[in-house]
């Protein structure tokens, strides 16, 4: 089957139920899905490091995509917004010196999101709408840089989202610091102004963790009724803690967790009562000794190989346990 059809195929039916919601507005997709990463997350920044940098400082390609929803039904213009995009400052990940340079790029049109979507692919899809390279820009420095404005209609129509798709990618061209920024989808050009029933999602998730051991931070795929098993990758973990996967048939499972520089992979079958559900990987750091600056990457792929969305705002609300059956905690083998 063609690529583009499974990679499609997999989203559709992983949302296409959603478009019965679209006219209750932010029933699925609340308007809070609209900060990146957004508040249930509890996710300080997303990371990409200039092309340069050493794979151990946690990001394995220098790429970081994101994607936006714009239902039809809003049809005025529409703004991204970047927070903190420069390279300096309190917030970004010097390495000697800040000598990075940080290419922020937004497509839009035919193949913007059903096109290659694998980071290492061919990724710059679409048509190009907007680009600027940031480096050391003291005028950025923990400020807004705001991208448009857009017309929905420049997006990538998809019917079974009701919406127009956008693409955002932050790569990495040229230096070897990290830098750590924060999106909004927003209706003003000056401030941060949801659109109702818009959304964000992507597929492989670059994040910074917090400098504390309280803060637990999360990520929701989606898995559909196509799903049989999951397989869970992680990159760079610096063994720091552990990654628990909760589900609605899940008290939790504990997955594998990569060193410094080094990938780990989990993979396990799905549950009937699973299907259709979001998952929540939970991010919970060691106390003794606490790892500083921690960035990781992470990716879901279905038993085909195709990558599954992690959504800002997870579909259908935060998955619980539901008590019941004989459910009992999954551990990881030793």
């Amino acid at each position: 089957m063609d690529k583009r059809v499974l990679v499609r195929g997999v989203v559709a039916k992983a949302l296409g139920f959603a478009g019965v919601f679209w006219a209750m507005g932010a029933f699925l997709f609340p308007v809070t899905a609209q900060p990146v990463p957004a508040k249930v997350e509890n996710i300080p920044h997303l990371v990409t490091f200039g092309n340069k940098a050493e794979t151990s400082w946690g990001d394995d390609d220098f790429c970081n995509i994101f994607f936006f929803i714009v239902p039809k039904s809003y049809q005025g213009p529409f703004y991204i917004r970047v927070y903190d995009p420069d390279i300096g400052g309190e917030i970004d990940e010097i390495n000697v010196v800040f000598d990075t340079k940080t290419e922020f790029s937004v497509y839009g049109g035919e193949g913007c999101w059903t096109d290659d979507i694998d980071p290492t692919g061919t990724f710059k899809n679409g048509t190009l709408l907007a680009k600027k390279v940031f480096g050391l820009s003291p005028e950025y420095d923990q400020k807004w840089y705001t991208f448009g404005p857009f017309n929905p209609t420049e997006g990538e129509y998809a019917e079974e989202f009701q919406g127009y798709i956008f693409k955002i990618i932050a790569l990495g061209v040229d230096g070897d610091d990290g830098n750590l920024y924060n999106y909004f989808l927003s209706s003003s050009a000056t401030q941060n102004l949801p659109i109702e029933g818009g959304d964000a999602f992507t597929y492989e998730y670059g994040f910074r963790l917090w400098n504390d051991t309280v803060n637990i931070s999360h990520i929701y795929p989606y898995v559909d009724n196509r799903v049989v098993s999951i397989k869970q990758t992680n990159f760079d973990w610096d063994d720091d803690g552990e990654i628990r996967t909760v589900t609605v048939a899940r008290l939790y499972q504990l997955n594998k967790v990569s060193g410094e520089d080094e990938w780990a992979e989990s993979e396990f079958k799905i549950k009937e009562k699973e299907k259709n559900t979001s998952f929540d990987f939970q991010f919970i750091k060691r106390k003794n000794p606490m790892v500083r600056n921690n960035n990781v990457v992470i990716s879901v792929r279905n038993q085909y190989g195709e990558l599954l969305p992690f959504h800002t705002v997870p579909i259908g609300g935060v998955p619980k346990f539901q008590y019941g059956a004989a459910a009992k905690p999954i551990r990881k083998k030793h």
